[in-house]
């Protein structure tokens, strides 16, 4: 099940809610539970399985963990967790890379990639981590520790949210009628993000790369359109998550933060998917000496935090070459770069990341290199490629308003204009009656795209 359609928004999220707040308290982690193993039952039957066998592990093995600070004992367990991932995840692109190089003709494995394992996996090593060191203390309730690793606002799409976070709130919380409202705020919006920008420039995206009618202006577009299709998508995603748990009492962490107007690549990356980062921080490049180490060791340890964050997103070697790809950025701007960076002027610091991470989605996008490279070359073909034609205008025209809204969008623009205005008490009680109606209208917007379209793609099942 995904959030952005009818089955969920009109049935599942509606039972869910009304179900959730009649039964009393010490209820409402076993309705939540139940509610999250249908919504992850519903996409993924035959995976339910494994997951109950992770999260079951998992939590009588922390357990003794925390009663046994073994170093070995917490290796044994999050190499448990490892294996399935790579069983899952890795094993046929390892697989066909040896049958490629070797000429060999080993099977490969008839398996398909659960959905959200590497999300709900991070977060069970995350968990058991902090037990180790002492940060949380295991669980005692079995219901609410699968309650965390099952919970269906972030199951499979993220934000990755630590145990540490909701500890308190999986026990007792509170939902105040400003909670709720900000909630269905915040879950309007992330739809609003998905269904009406990312899926609409995502099937512009799809055209133009499928059209043999190509020009420089066309690659250029469509580098464009791939940042702000994954961008709304994710983020997107991030906010109906975040949406949904405010509704129920969780205050999941924000994962972006209007990462296109950053001036660095490192910038950008304090703003995007940031519980990812903090996650590798935390619990990879951390525990590999950081920063506090020689400088051959500590670009060691930030190509293979970035080598393992491409890994995470998808078994494919455009995944790997776009983490290693950051990488390189970031140690170039870390040991030379930001020097230069820091005395330009913002809008150039800016054009020159945002270009960096264009490219980088171009990669991210591709089904392999060689289309990533086609695509890139393009960019720059002024000699043997048209500026433009007639083909490529039209679709500008076409989908010109989505593009300039995706773009005004992805900046604090608006939002700022609507908290400066906010100030003014006439026009804050205005801008509040506005808000409503204009959250009904998107509402009734969605529904009908929902209902008439039929591209919603997932893209989380590459992860």
């Amino acid at each position: 099940m995904v959030f952005a359609s009818i089955t969920f928004l009109y049935y599942f999220l509606p039972m869910f809610l009304i179900l959730y707040f009649i039964v009393p308290r010490r209820y409402k982690n076993i309705v939540l539970l139940i509610f999250s193993i249908i919504f992850y039952f519903y996409g993924e039957p035959k995976y339910i399985l494994l997951m109950l066998i992770e999260v079951l592990f998992s939590y009588f093995m922390t357990l003794s963990l925390e009663k046994n600070k073994s170093k070995s004992l917490l290796g044994i367990i999050v190499s448990f967790h490892i294996f399935l991932l790579c069983v899952f995840k890795y094993f046929n692109f390892i697989i066909t890379n040896i049958n490629s190089i070797f000429d060999g003709n080993i099977s490969l494995l008839n398996i398909v990639l659960p959905i959200g394992i590497s999300f709900y996996t991070f977060q069970i090593i995350s968990y058991e981590v902090d037990v180790y060191r002492s940060k949380v203390k295991a669980s005692k309730s079995l219901i609410d520790y699968m309650t965390y690793v099952f919970l269906f606002p972030q199951l499979i799409a993220g934000p990755i949210v630590r145990y540490e976070t909701i500890s308190k709130e999986l026990k007792s919380r509170k939902v105040t009628l400003e909670d709720f409202s900000y909630g269905v705020n915040r879950f309007i919006i992330g739809l609003f993000k998905k269904v009406v920008i990312a899926n609409n420039i995502g099937e512009l995206c799809n055209i133009l790369n499928s059209s043999s009618e190509v020009s420089v202006l066309l690659y250029w577009i469509l580098g464009i359109s791939y940042m702000l299709q994954i961008y709304f998508d994710f983020s997107g995603y991030s906010d109906i998550a975040i949406g949904i748990g405010r509704m129920i009492g969780f205050k999941f962490p924000e994962n972006f933060n209007y990462p296109y107007t950053a001036n660095s690549v490192t910038d950008f990356w304090r703003r995007w998917h940031m519980t990812l980062s903090s996650w590798f921080r935390d619990y990879v490049y951390i525990p590999l000496g950081g920063n506090r180490v020689s400088t051959l060791k500590h670009i060691r340890n930030i190509l293979v935090v970035w080598m393992l964050t491409g890994l995470w997103h998808g078994a494919s070697w455009n995944f790997i070459i776009w983490g290693i790809y950051f990488g390189v950025i970031l140690i170039i701007e870390k040991y030379y770069l930001n020097k230069v960076l820091e005395k330009l002027p913002r809008v150039i610091r800016n054009i020159y990341a945002m270009f960096i991470v264009m490219i980088s989605f171009i990669i991210f996008s591709s089904d392999d290199i060689s289309s990533a490279l086609v695509a890139i070359k393009g960019l720059f073909s002024f000699s043997s490629l048209k500026l433009s034609n007639d083909f490529i205008i039209y679709y500008i025209r076409s989908y010109g308003v989505i593009l300039i809204g995706g773009l005004v969008l992805c900046t604090p623009l608006i939002k700022n204009v609507i908290n400066k205005l906010r100030e003014n008490k006439i026009l804050n009680y205005i801008i509040n009656i506005f808000e409503v109606i204009i959250l009904v209208l998107i509402l009734v917007v969605i529904t009908s795209m929902l209902i008439d379209s039929s591209y919603n793609p997932f893209l989380y099942f590459r992860f």
